[in-house]
């Protein structure tokens, strides 16, 4: 058999083409398929080599069916030029796979029509004559491509080879022989630099690419789900090339009124996370942009693996993230539907019941070994697979796998299994059922039963495309547009489900909602909400770049730019060190403390009204005091002069030390009532609300990164390791403003200085509990952290 190169070479290709051909294994692949459709594997004309090269890398895809018919026009000369083998590719990509109606065809490639040499002639003459004065002023040095172009308008079955030799006698017959002037290459003009007004104009009507404006304006509408999905290779058996058939799109499209029909399908074995929040922008979203629908749907396949907690979450955690199913499904609801598919599916000779061991199988795929069941009679796999039904083969020793091409490049093609028993009662379904079916044969299914126009999926299944396009085409369905996008990939954090559990499950973090997580309930208790996570995911944008990691900072940009807009500014102190300041009296004054940056005077109501008292007895951050003052430090020392923050300048007067000489119990100070000095520093206070009581006192949880590498999936089984050992760190102890004292679960603040926090659900009456959602970035150096 004749190697990929050599067949090119036979069919005419010169050995650069055919060298870069075999290096590209999509091109190799359509090619060898197509020499062998038209019998040339023992080599043609040049001409007809060239053409075939053409049909191997431009045929339209929706229009494969055809592809047969329109080699043999090519092997016969009846398609014999570039033009109307393009003619040929326009007129078969509207075609599709709808019945080709041959005459049009012919007509539209220009079949038969025979364009003489004198023709060719009285075209050229009359171009000429009409292009005279711009030929003799630009001679051999203009663009003959033009002349070319107005030919192919008057004559476009015209043999071009003819035609560059008629026009090229024209040429010479007016101008001649060439000149050294003719040789020459024109002078380009320098092209003048736009003034700055232009160049604004040209910058201010850049297009924007759509699909920045709108991402899912890369997505075919239902109406256009007839071109082929995929093409299945085989070691036994001719090319498949999945598409529906026009009748099938036409019942599709009468049931669902050509609308979008999208679905969001988790697996309730856990809790979502970020990851999921882009699998529901995609699916959501593509449905609401284009007045569709989507169904939220759990893939209930494995009885083990899921529990009501994880089911109710993910509706409950929907509904936040701002999304509203069409519809909440079961793949359970469709547990008789599959069964009687998979009846089907034996009956055409697709599934048979094996008898092999999960080792066996697995080794038996190694070696790409048929297994001894797979050509057992149907009639025998009919009657075990009712067994299995009935409850009447023990659980391990049977399951039911489809048979696709254990020979296959793909090893998702080593016949699948369908279904599997389990004697275990199911959380939606009840013990109805003792069979289950995968998730490779159940999914597809029930994307065709719901009538699904887009079936969107992340990179890794990928790979499961041809089975999937190969199970509803074997049962005759009615087969979605799939497409794969990259998964979501945030540093410094873990997105397996299975390691999460782990996690979970062996108290390495405080349950799925930890604020360190990056599941979704994690992340609102952490205070993120679901805006910032959405507005996150739409700026990644939808795409197929896998392997790239999306850096913490991105995300946390953007529930900064939410959390700026939306939390009311507040003071809390995490470490409080006692100022005393001795030129006050034991009144209780009550400044003008903005609740929001900025604000108008007149905006209702810009100011705490007693919530930020000052008195006598003030703390500030022990951080914040230093024993020797230098220029680049803006807090308090001996001598030195700070702002308190919507108060008072107050000025460092006496150090009460401790014992031991070293420990600073207080500070005594002055503050300056008329705010004549004007300190550098500014710093964040609390105050008692009155003489002799303590400020608001509240607990205070800085969350950080939960691992130190930004990449710990990279680690393996040593990941555990690299768990960041300061990912929580409590402050029990800290002084709030009384403002605060209302603050119910759930409120965000920002504290300044210090970050963005939120009220957690461990707060009680008698003291609340703020998570740190985010830092702030600001000039004074992370305070606390």
């Amino acid at each position: 058999m004749a190697s990929p190169a050599d067949l090119f070479l036979k069919i005419g290709l010169d050995e650069n083409t055919a060298k870069n051909t075999v290096a590209n294994n999509k091109v190799t692949a359509n090619l060898t398929a197509v020499i062998h459709e038209a019998g040339v594997a023992d080599g043609c004309d040049r001409t007809v080599g060239n053409l075939l090269y053409t049909v191997a890398t431009k045929f339209p895809a929706n229009a494969l069916v055809h592809r047969p018919t329109l080699l043999k026009y090519i092997i016969s000369s009846k398609i014999k030029t570039p033009a109307q083998l393009e003619a040929a590719f326009s007129f078969l990509s509207t075609t599709a796979s709808d019945k080709l109606n041959v005459d049009d065809f012919e007509a539209a490639c220009g079949i038969g029509v025979e364009i003489s040499l004198e023709d060719i002639k009285k075209v050229v003459n009359e171009i000429f004559e009409e292009s005279k004065a711009v030929i003799l002023e630009q001679r051999y040095r203009m663009n003959v491509g033009e002349i070319f172009g107005q030919i192919r308008k008057k004559q476009p079955w015209a043999d071009p080879k003819i035609v560059k030799q008629t026009v090229d006698a024209e040429l010479y017959s007016l101008l001649g022989e060439r000149t050294a002037a003719d040789n020459e290459k024109p002078t380009k003009k320098k092209k003048e630099k736009p003034k700055p007004e232009d160049k604004a104009i040209v910058e201010e009507a850049a297009p924007v690419p759509e699909e920045e404006i709108n991402p899912f304006s890369i997505f075919p509408s239902p109406e256009q789900n007839l071109k082929v999905h995929t093409e299945i290779y085989f070691s036994d058996r001719p090319v498949l090339r999945a598409s529906n058939s026009r009748e099938l799109l036409n019942k599709h499209l009468k049931v669902t009124d050509g609308k979008v029909l999208t679905r969001f399908p988790p697996e309730p074995n856990g809790y979502l996370h970020i990851g999921h929040a882009k699998a529901m922008f995609v699916n959501f979203g593509l449905a609401k942009e284009r007045g569709g629908c989507c169904y939220l749907r759990y893939d209930d396949t494995n009885p083990e693996a899921e529990k009501k907690e994880y089911i109710d979450h993910i509706e409950e955690i929907v509904g936040w993230m701002g999304w509203a199913p069409f519809k909440i499904t079961y793949t359970s609801d469709y547990f008789q539907e599959l069964y009687d598919l998979a009846v089907e599916l034996i009956r055409r000779g697709h599934a048979y019941v094996d008898h092999q061991t999960p080792d066996e199988i697995k080794a038996y795929r190694e070696e790409k070994k048929n297994s001894p069941w797979r050509d057992r009679p149907i009639e025998e796999s009919l009657k075990l697979f009712d067994d299995m039904k009935r409850g009447l083969v023990e659980e391990g020793k049977a399951t039911l796998r489809m048979k696709q091409d254990m020979q296959s490049d793909n090893f998702n093609m080593y016949d699948l299994i369908a279904y599997r028993i389990k004697f275990t009662p199911h959380p939606h379904a009840g013990d109805k059922w003792c069979i289950y079916p995968s998730y490779d044969y159940a999914h597809c299914i029930v994307d065709s039963l719901e009538n699904i126009t887009h079936s969107l999926c992340t990179l890794e299944f990928e790979t499961r495309r041809a089975s999937y396009y190969w199970l509803l085409d074997a049962l005759g369905l009615y087969q979605p547009y799939v497409w794969e996008y990259s998964r979501l990939n945030v540093s410094n954090t873990m997105m397996s489900k299975r390691k999460l559990n782990m996690l979970v499950t062996d108290n390495w973090v405080d349950g799925w909602d930890d604020p360190r997580l990056m599941t979704l309930a994690g992340l609102r208790r952490r205070g993120v909400t679901a805006t910032a996570i959405n507005t996150f995911v739409r700026g990644i944008g939808i795409t197929r770049s896998d392997c790239s990691l999306i850096h913490l900072n991105r995300l946390e940009y953007h529930i900064r730019e939410e959390l700026n807009k939306t939390s009311p500014r507040t003071m809390v102190v995490l470490n409080p060190l006692k100022v005393v300041i001795t030129n006050m009296d034991a009144s209780v004054m009550d400044p003008d403390a903005k609740k929001w940056p900025d604000a108008p005077a007149d905006d209702p109501p810009p100011f705490y009204k007693g919530g930020v008292p000052f008195s006598k007895v003030v703390y500030i951050e022990q951080s914040d005091f230093r024993m020797k003052d230098s220029k680049d430090y803006y807090g308090l020392a001996p001598g030195k002069s700070v702002l308190l923050r919507y108060a008072f300048p107050i000025k460092c007067t006496e150090v009460i030390l401790g014992d031991d000489e070293e420990t600073i119990l207080e500070i005594h100070a002055e503050y300056d009532p008329s705010k004549k000095s004007k300190p550098k520093g500014v710093l964040h206070w609390v105050s008692e609300s009155s003489p002799g009581v303590d400020p608001l006192k509240v607990e205070v949880r800085l969350f950080d990164k939960l691992f130190i590498s930004e990449n710990p999936s990279e680690l393996g089984k040593d990941y555990l390791g690299d768990l960041n050992p300061h990912s929580k760190v409590v402050v029990k102890d800290a002084y709030a403003s009384s403002c605060l004292k209302n603050a119910a679960t759930g409120d965000a603040f920002q504290f300044e200085r210090l970050g963005y926090f939120v009220v957690d659900k461990d707060s009680s009456p008698e003291k609340l509990v703020f998570n740190r959602t985010v830092t702030l970035r600001d000039s004074y150096g992370k305070v606390g952290k």
